[in-house]
């Protein structure tokens, strides 16, 4: 399982979020496009390779042509346009969020409704396109979850439209609750901005697992630059280390869902994080037939799964217990069956050097079957040989 992790030791904003995603391989093009996809005439994107404390950085400022002066959006205009915007319904229903969020927290402190808050054009501008580029790197970087490490928040004062106010300000602080906070770090002033705080609550699922193997990093530079430190985010792409840890499963047993809605069902959990999802038949009370369902999931997005299986299914009551799971240290290799046609394959590692077992994936044989006209139990056997010859060659 390969899964992002949030490292804000010195804060997070929208722009340094958008830099270390272009930085761990996010295309610069995909941005570069973003403002005219969601209708953003105008608006320019500047990339720039930048050192922030000696570490190499990706900066992205947008230029946005001047505006009138009083020009305005409310938060609620906001929404209404990520609705409408060609982005999939994982990141739109994030990015709805995001915003919402932000409503609620700059109407609790200036004591209007949420969607009547206002952001000034530039801003507003510049939040769609921190938010909606956010959220849309990170589902193009191909992470199957997404933790945080503590938030940094700043010390001191910083200057806002009303006067000084104490960092984090009372907006950037509503968002951050429920968040684990760092203090008492070396930024001097705002770390987190508003935007920054909101991305975290929707696209994190809390700390990190506690096992993980590093994969690959990248920084995204905030604007100032500071001597004492590097300002800038840092994600962590890793790779879950399932070889042994804790998971939390999950149960409920239904006699009042049809069958055929067990797929979808299966789907939406797994999409939620769920490592496996198994179901069979059960005798119920009155001698009702149903059918249990059993997940489990990580720890860290075990709330999340249980909200899925409540949403998907017609259960009232789901049990949960802590297990210990031993599993295969594992990876992935992928290989060619033709030059067009491509099928991952899972190498498990087994112990006392025992040598390795290998595993095509499912629907990657599938879509190879379909594709060559082949059966695919034919195209598995392929995919296993090759693997298996990749795998020796490498370690020759």
């Amino acid at each position: 399982m390969r899964i992002a992790i949030l490292d804000p030791a010195a804060g997070i904003s929208g722009d340094m979020t958008l830099g270390a995603l272009l930085a761990l391989g996010v295309p610069q093009t995909w941005l570069e496009g973003l403002p005219a996809r969601l209708g953003l005439t105008g608006v320019g994107v500047a990339v720039r390779d930048v050192v922030r404390s000696g570490v190499a950085c990706k900066q992205v400022e947008f230029t946005i042509p001047d505006q009138p002066p009083g020009g305005a959006r409310h938060v609620g205009e906001l929404v209404r346009l990520v609705e409408k915007a060609p982005v999939s319904e994982w990141v739109k229903e994030r990015a709805v969020r995001a915003f919402r969020l932000i409503g609620e927290a700059e109407g609790r402190v200036h004591g209007v409704a949420p969607e009547r808050v206002h952001l000034h054009e530039v801003g507003a501008v510049d939040a769609i396109l921190d938010i909606v580029g956010a959220i849309e790197g990170f589902e193009r970087l191909g992470v199957e979850a997404i933790y945080t490490l503590p938030v940094a928040v700043g010390n001191g004062w910083v200057d806002a439209a009303h006067g000084r106010l104490p960092v984090p300000a009372p907006a950037t602080a509503l968002l951050l609750e429920g968040l684990e906070v760092a203090t008492g770090g070396p930024v001097e002033g705002e770390a987190t901005t508003p935007t920054g705080a909101a991305l975290v609550r929707v696209l994190a699922a809390g700390p990190p697992p506690r096992q993980w193997r590093l994969v690959k990093g990248g920084w995204g530079a905030g604007q100032r630059d500071p001597s004492h430190y590097p300002n800038a985010l840092r994600i962590l792409v890793a790779e879950q280390a399932a070889e042994a840890g804790r998971v939390v499963l999950l149960a409920s047993d239904l006699d009042d869902m049809s069958p055929e809605y067990v797929e979808p069902l299966r789907q939406a959990l797994v999409a939620e994080g769920a490592l496996d999802v198994q179901t069979w038949p059960v005798q119920m009370k009155k001698g009702r037939s149903g059918f249990r369902v059993e997940v489990m999931a990580p720890e860290g997005l075990a709330e999340r799964v249980t909200a899925a299986l409540f949403r998907h299914s017609t259960t009232a009551g789901v049990r949960r217990w802590v297990a210990e799971r031993a599993t295969l240290a594992r990876r992935q290799v992928t290989v060619q069956i033709t030059p067009e046609v491509a099928v991952r394959v899972k190498v498990l590692e087994q112990p006392d050097a025992a040598g390795v077992r290998v595993k095509p994936e499912y629907d990657d044989v599938l879509a190879a079957a379909r594709a060559l006209g082949r059966p695919p139990l034919e195209v598995a056997r392929v995919a296993e040989r090759d693997a298996e010859a990749l795998v020796a060659k490498s370690k020759e």
